[in-house]
């Protein structure tokens, strides 16, 4: 007897109208970019460059690019995608340890500091990241070494932003190295 499952393939493609949707939402962020660009004082600074123009750069290229998806999706769809990798169904848990470490940062930085704000990020991202890809959180070992992991890396930026780009990021600290 022959196995019907390994002859049988899934469609893996989304459908157009998902396609769709998809190019509607970025014309709409778009959109909803040019409004509040619009709404930026156009003065010049320096170099003849005001401080609107990167949003209007940024909503132009999100509607051109919203425009040209639902293009595509309207005749015939994606026709040269790859079928997608990856699990068949979102991982909601490891979606929401990430968006958690993302709100966390943000909620934190002033209180905290950026440099453990950063560093909690990190490690709750990872942690996210590493469910996601079917591993275990690692225990007390492996929290310890992504906590390191996220100072190493917060720490240089910060130093960077603070002391060589002269740029303000919030402190733990008075004396501002934490």
């Amino acid at each position: 007897m022959t196995d019907v499952s390994s002859n049988t393939s899934v469609d893996t493609t989304p459908h157009p109208l998902y396609q769709t949707l998809v190019g509607v939402g970025a014309i709409v962020v778009g959109a909803v970019m040019a409004v509040g660009a619009a709404a930026i004082p156009a003065d010049a600074g320096y170099g003849g460059v005001g401080p609107n123009a990167l949003p209007w750069f940024v909503a132009v290229v999100l509607i051109v690019c919203g425009a040209w998806l639902v293009w595509e999706s309207r005749t015939g769809g994606f026709r040269q995608m790859e079928p997608p990798s990856g699990a068949p169904r979102a991982d909601w848990i490891s979606a929401a340890w990430v968006a958690g470490a993302v709100i966390a940062n943000a909620a934190l930085i002033t209180t905290i500091g950026f440099v453990l704000a950063c560093t909690l990020c990190f490690v709750l991202a990872v942690r996210g990241l590493r469910r996601a890809e079917g591993k275990g959180h690692g225990g007390v070992r492996q929290f310890l070494i992504d906590a390191v992991t996220g100072l190493l890396i917060a720490a240089p930026v910060f130093w960077l932003f603070n002391k060589l780009l002269a740029l303000n990021l919030p402190a733990l600290t008075a004396g501002g190295w934490l």
